[in-house]
């Protein structure tokens, strides 16, 4: 179609908005002339290496502390066969297709640059399986984020030789299944082939990118629902002044404190109190900016070292030409690892912070009943929610111990320094998938909350907030099974659609909540 969106894999640059939209198919990706060109030239330097008999690590040699064996010519395609059967060990549930996906598609942007050697007919068919959404069955356990993400990238690359399993339509099945319903015959690897599948960051950096769009959406939340807390406990404004955050330039705080601003401009509830008396909120409303800020420069840290990843090299051998190669080390996980787990400190600070909120929310000051609830004795009101944000944030607690501060010697000690960072991503992922709910609760107790200020009224902004979740959640007049409410409302934080609806709301209003901060978007 004239008008359908194409990714040049190897080509252009990819970034977690690109890579997220050629998963959800509104980007196609495609192989150029100049990318082909590229692959078959480098696959046929790695065939002359074959050819002449030179000693090159993973070519003609074994693998890891094996790299001293001399493989002899007829045995170099085998090598790459067996390669993917052994190192395919990865254990527990298979993970998220959507991420999965993310791999083949990461995947393909490293080996379509034209430095690994492989066949054309290799990347058409990681291609084909992108397109014809054919996802590899995935094990979630059993990479150490170092000489790549082996396991996992073994598991992903097993159906282009026709074994391993994958996801089609729903439905689990043996790959040789599906290739002989389409008609398709088994891969044949060529020389390193093998090697540069498995060899590569994509396990980590697949669910860095998820990580990215996930915190991105949580953090933007996070402020929304801030807001509606301190209006229904009356808080001020003041700390979030532009001038006094000047005063302290850091970007992030600066964009929570200017869209704390927007988000309670014109609000009636705000004139309401103006000379209430009040000289100071807790910190868990008047340091919003602060910690809600330093969250988002930990994110956009992360995002930067993604997108670095995204358009890198992460194979060994590097292929320059049939006489130049180099067996190094851009298989290290570690230059995501790190950002990883930092950014899984930043998202666990999000959700201790909005339990402190849900917590003030309860304590029937400033004009709200205790518990939020009339006639409690009773009925216990939203005491028992609390119980869950403040189980869920001690549970991400013990998820943030780094991974990447551990290291455990693999292949006999040719190995001696792994990064870890393939725990590192799925543990971010483990802290998210918390902070949703957690957020959840204080979205369901802010939307209570708020309406014993009414029929004073908020922001506009605020008020649609508050209208879209009554649209799925109602007013607790009394007590009801609240985890109903709580999965309601985490649903629209998980699929993005209550951010989204506001955004779309502040544009049509004229209102930029993070205008001139455009590093901070995805």
């Amino acid at each position: 179609m004239a008008n359908e969106k194409v990714f040049e894999y190897g080509i252009d640059q990819l970034t977690v908005g690109k890579a997220l939209a050629i998963a959800s198919g509104a980007i196609k990706g495609v192989i150029s002339k100049e990318a082909r060109e590229r692959i078959i030239r480098s696959q046929q330097q790695v065939q002359q290496i074959v050819d002449d008999d030179r000693t090159v690590y993973g070519i003609t040699t074994g693998f890891g502390i094996l790299a001293n064996a001399k493989i002899s010519d007829e045995d170099t395609r085998i090598l790459q066969h067996k390669i993917l059967q052994s190192h395919s060990v990865g254990v527990g549930e298979p993970i998220p297709t959507e991420i999965a996906k993310l791999m083949l598609i990461t995947k393909m942007q490293a080996l379509a640059k034209g430095y690994s050697g492989v066949q054309l007919e290799t990347l058409e068919r990681i291609n084909w399986h992108i397109e014809n959404d054919v996802i590899p069955i995935v094990p979630e356990k059993g990479s150490v984020g170092a000489s790549g993400d082996l396991a996992p990238l073994a598991h992903l690359c097993l159906p282009l030789i026709g074994l391993g399993e994958v996801i089609y339509r729903g439905h689990r099945y043996k790959s040789q299944e599906v290739l002989q319903q389409f008609q398709l015959q088994p891969i044949q690897l060529g020389p390193k082939e093998g090697l540069a599948l498995i060899n590569g960051t994509q396990f980590i950096l697949s669910f860095a990118v998820k990580a990215v769009q996930r915190m991105h959406y949580c953090l933007e939340v996070a402020d929304v629902i801030g807001a509606m807390s301190l209006e229904a406990l009356t808080g001020t404004q003041a700390p979030f002044d532009a001038r006094l955050h000047q005063l302290r330039p850091f970007a992030g705080t600066q964009l929570v404190a200017q869209r704390l601003r927007l988000l309670l401009d014109d609000s009636a509830i705000m004139q309401s109190h103006v000379d209430c008396g009040r000289v100071q909120d807790p910190y868990s409303l008047r340091c919003m900016p602060q910690v809600h800020g330093a969250s988002r420069n930990a994110w956009l840290h992360l995002k930067e070292l993604t997108e670095v990843e995204l358009n890198s090299v992460t194979d060994n051998p590097i292929i320059l030409s049939a006489n130049d190669t180099i067996s190094g080390g851009n298989f290290h996980g570690q230059p995501l690892a790190l950002p990883l787990d930092y950014a899984c400190f930043a998202a666990a600070e999000i959700g201790n912070i909005a339990d402190r909120r849900c917590y003030l929310l309860l304590e029937g000051k400033w004009g709200l009943p205790m518990l939020l609830m009339k006639n409690v004795g009773l009925n216990s009101g939203f005491m028992i929610p609390q119980y869950t944000t403040a189980a869920l944030v001690t549970e991400n607690k013990t998820l943030c111990f780094p991974a990447s501060a551990d290291s455990i010697p693999t292949s006999l000690g040719q190995e001696d320094h792994v990064s870890m960072g393939s725990i590192s991503g799925r543990k971010l992922n483990q802290v998210l998938d918390n902070l949703e709910y957690i957020l959840a609760i204080e979205l369901l107790s802010a939307s209570q909350a708020i309406e014993f200020r009414h029929p004073t009224k908020s922001s506009a902004i605020l008020e649609f907030a508050h209208e879209h979740v009554r649209r799925i959640v109602s007013f607790a007049e009394e007590d009801r099974i609240f985890a109903e409410d709580i999965n309601k409302i985490r649903s629209i934080i998980h699929d993005f659609s209550f951010v989204e609806a506001v955004n779309t709301y502040t544009s049509l209003a004229g209102v930029e909540l993070n205008k001139g901060y455009e590093p901070f978007g995805i």
